[in-house]
């Protein structure tokens, strides 16, 4: 069931990754992507298993099969699930990956005071349940 799906696990918190899943599943018409937040119990097994820090949630983790990819990479990577418009991204991967990273790193940093949070992981509507874990 899962084998040709990519998973992508965020900060379940941040406004910023939560309109950037909404915007995911808006635009994955081949209904490839199922989500996690870092926070949950699925998304903490994932960073275990993966030996990635459990306490850290400024990096947005895309698994595709069992590999994993993480800050500017997942997000270049995911790009290419969304249709032939969103594959124009892919030209980033010519800058370097420390470069690359930096930028991430910056807009993770700051995504709070920019974006804001909310108090507790959001809730997938009825509808979308169940492309996400738990």
């Amino acid at each position: 069931m899962l084998e040709n799906k990519v998973i992508v696990l965020f900060d379940g918190v941040c406004n910023l990754c939560n309109a950037t899943v909404q915007f995911l599943i808006v635009r994955d018409k081949k209904d490839q992507l199922r989500f996690a937040s870092l926070q949950s119990e699925f998304g903490q097994k994932v960073l275990e298993k993966y030996h990635l820090p459990q306490k850290d949630f400024d990096s947005f983790v895309l698994l595709v099969g069992d590999k994993v990819y993480l800050r500017s990479s997942a997000a270049l990577k995911v790009s290419a699930y969304l249709g032939v418009f969103w594959k124009v991204f892919q030209i980033f991967w010519l800058l370097p990956k420390p470069f690359r990273d930096w930028v991430y790193n910056f807009v993770a940093k700051n995504r709070y005071k920019w974006f804001g949070k909310k108090d507790e992981c959001m809730l997938p509507s009825p509808q979308l349940k169940a492309k996400f874990f738990n």
